[in-house]
């Protein structure tokens, strides 16, 4: 009997595999060959929303004024603008330079944070309770967004169906070393390809915390921001999904981020979004197949990217589970390096998509040179498939014994402030 489970298992994985493998196949080929859902730029339309923009900051002296500044050259009426930049529990220069800035520049209002529970959601919160807008900007401390963001983002909520929408985001320290030019591919056909196909198809493209928009009433209503969630960002994406809103994506509003260039900073990265994306499926799984407001595409497609932290789980266990039966001797060398070389070619031609969506997003974007990058992703997977298992467990342990997570910062590597 224990025999039969651990081959059906096998079985079990490699059909989860399948699954993944065709979906990113079909968003590939739509974003190529199927008709491209128009974004609300091209509107002409005088009308522009009141917007507040907010950026949470802890210990983000390295970037803290070129962040701002940024915003303050993007084309947007000043009168219509409130910017909130949060010093969140900052033991750096981060207060002094926001409040720098705000004498240099009247819509610009820090919110100092110095009591209470640390962390992007709290700060939020409080933020939302001072705001003088109900379309709500933000971007991350280290993000330099281009001058019509602004503009092209707050214009989606024109459309009364829309809660909420999502840029583009485009890493801006690629030149550093292998790993920022792997994950400038990963970004890419992340947001070109992947989220534009879902915006084509009308499934549920994501809202991803930064570079994007939300209304403000709606996240109230909500009960705000869970402090308790380390993914803030996915959590407001089902919350709004199930409750009958829109999500847009915008691929056009780009804004230039700054990815991690050590592994260890990148693992500690995607470990926290494994655990807060996984405690976030622990929520809405079973809301979002009842949701009244979604058909049976848009619940296929919210499970598919519910579960996409859980995936990696799948390999490792199948990895395990293939060399228990190999010493059982159930399964034959040739077997058990088939089910390893099939569970990490998956990794690259499914999970990450590299001949799919990454080869795609190069095309789309001209820069096909860097396809000759692609046989690299075999390694990285290494490192996904370890972090984001671990975060997927201590997501269950989480559950388990009703423990807060704590919010983890990522590191800065910035040598200067500058835009």
């Amino acid at each position: 009997m224990v025999v039969l489970i651990l081959k059906l298992y096998v079985i079990l994985v490699v059909l989860v595999m399948s699954v993944y493998a065709i979906r990113h196949y079909w968003l590939t080929v739509n974003r190529l060959r199927g008709e491209q859902r128009l974004y609300y730029q091209d509107l002409v339309d005088d009308d522009l929303p009141r917007i507040t923009v907010l950026i949470p900051m802890h210990n983000e002296e390295l970037v803290a004024r070129s962040s701002i500044e940024a915003i303050l050259r993007c084309e947007y009426p000043r009168e219509l603008m409130q910017i909130i930049p949060i010093n969140d529990h900052s033991d750096d220069r981060t207060g002094e330079i926001l409040d720098e800035l705000a004498a240099e520049h009247e819509i610009v209002t820090p919110l100092h944070r110095h009591d209470g529970l640390r962390g992007k959601p709290a700060a939020l919160n409080d933020a939302l309770e001072i705001s003088r807008s109900n379309v709500i900007i933000n971007f991350d401390a280290d993000y330099l967004p281009n001058r019509g963001a602004l503009r092209d983002l707050a214009l989606s909520f024109k459309d009364p169906e829309v809660g909420a929408v999502m840029g583009r985001v485009v890493p801006i320290n690629t030149e550093a070393n292998l790993l920022t030019r792997l994950l400038d591919l990963e970004r890419s056909g992340g947001y070109q390809v992947d989220q534009q196909a879902r915006h084509n198809l009308k499934l549920m493209p994501q809202y991803g915390g930064t570079v994007g928009a939300y209304r403000r009433d709606l996240v109230q209503a909500f009960g705000g921001f869970d402090p308790t969630v380390l993914a803030e960002d996915t959590d407001l994406t089902y919350r709004l999904y199930i409750s009958g809103w829109k999500i847009v994506y915008a691929n056009r509003v780009e804004c230039y981020e700054e990815v991690p260039e050590t592994w260890q900073v990148r693992s500690r990265q995607i470990r926290r979004w494994s655990r807060g994306h996984n405690s976030v499926m622990f929520r809405h799984f079973l809301p979002l197949l009842k949701s009244p407001y979604l058909n049976r595409r848009e619940k296929l497609d919210g499970m598919l990217l519910l579960l996409i932290y859980l995936v990696p789980v799948f390999l490792l266990t199948g990895i395990v589970d293939s060399i228990l039966l190999f010493f059982m001797g159930e399964m034959q060398i040739i077997e058990s390096v088939f089910v390893f070389l099939f569970v990490a070619s998956y990794n690259s031609f499914g999970n990450f998509a590299p001949f799919y969506q990454i080869g795609t997003a190069s095309l789309l974007d001209g820069v096909s040179h860097r396809v000759r990058l692609l046989p690299f992703l075999m390694f990285y997977f290494l490192l996904n498939i370890w972090t984001i298992s671990s975060g997927f467990f201590m997501a269950v342990l989480d559950k388990l014994q009703s423990r807060t997570a704590e919010w983890e910062k990522t590191q800065r590597f910035r040598k200067e402030d500058q835009a």
